[in-house]
């Protein structure tokens, strides 16, 4: 069953204009000490508001920051390509514009490549890296999704109707009729074809990859790119002394899929234990 998207928890929203986009964030809880602020990254055709089930949980022991994307939720669109790239670029001046040294990143799907790239070009500002639900190649899933996905248009948005992302879409977004818009930017991007191989390969902070045993990538997906890390390649050692060296970590969550692992009690607990572990 998938996760209800609408699901909303209490917080202060404010607006950052960063990069030409005026971007929507929402603050959960203060800040701790002892920790940084977590910043969580929803997925495509989301919002905030997707992590709803899950931010009381994660704002018990740290201050959380659930951001609304380019074009998504409550932050409009503006005129660029929706690139990871790009959105890495907003959550760096969304950081700076905080007045914050370091944070954590917590990105799902879309948003996982947004942290992705966040963490690659701006490694100064994020201590840990949690990457939910992604994949690097889009051969990596489920042909059936793929070819959902080439139909994804501004055509597509009469057959979305009553869909929760689009309910979502008309109550969220500054300018509703941008729904056609935002589809067709998500299916240029993913009819690009890319390979973040090498992306995943060179990541300088500690990252944890997560992904349900029923994601659209199958898990062996998650092992290859761990395997990418330095990961999995060994026994770890009594101590964890063979573990990787950058302090990576995997997590496969059982009973899951891709449209209801954001919301789960299970990703906070692997979240929160991975943050809080020591460095290395």
């Amino acid at each position: 069953m998938a996760a209800n998207w609408t699901t909303q928890a209490a917080g202060t929203g404010a607006y950052a204009d960063v990069n030409g986009v005026h971007l929507y964030y929402e603050t959960h809880g203060e800040p701790r000490d002892g920790t940084v602020p977590l910043i969580l990254l929803h997925g495509g055709l989301g919002s905030g508001e997707m992590f709803g089930p899950v931010i009381p949980a994660l704002a018990t022991t740290r201050q959380v920051i659930a951001v609304d994307l380019q074009g998504h939720g409550r932050t409009a669109d503006v005129d660029r390509p929706l690139t990871p790239t790009a959105m890495a670029g907003d959550i760096a001046g969304l950081v700076r514009h905080l007045g914050l040294a370091e944070v954590d990143l917590l990105g799902y799907s879309l948003g996982g490549g947004a942290a992705l790239f966040t963490a690659l070009a701006h490694p100064d500002l994020v201590r840990k890296l949690i990457l939910v639900s992604v994949y690097a190649r889009p051969d990596a899933i489920d042909p059936a999704i793929r070819g959902q996905q080439g139909q994804m248009d501004a055509a597509a948005a009469e057959m979305m109707k009553g869909t929760p992302m689009y309910q979502t879409y008309m109550r969220l977004a500054p300018r509703p009729d941008d729904f056609p818009r935002l589809l067709e930017k998500l299916g240029a991007f993913m009819a690009d074809p890319f390979d973040f191989s090498d992306e995943v390969r060179s990541l300088q902070v500690p990252t944890m990859l997560v992904s349900a045993d029923a994601d659209m990538a199958p898990p062996s997906h998650s092992v290859e790119l761990f395997a990418l890390l330095d990961g999995g390649l060994r026994d770890g050692g009594w101590m964890g002394e063979n573990r990787p060296k950058g302090g990576h970590a995997l997590a496969i969550l059982p009973g899951l899929q891709h449209y209801d692992i954001f919301a789960s009690p299970l990703l906070v607990s692997v979240a929160v234990a991975f943050l809080d572990a020591p460095p290395g």
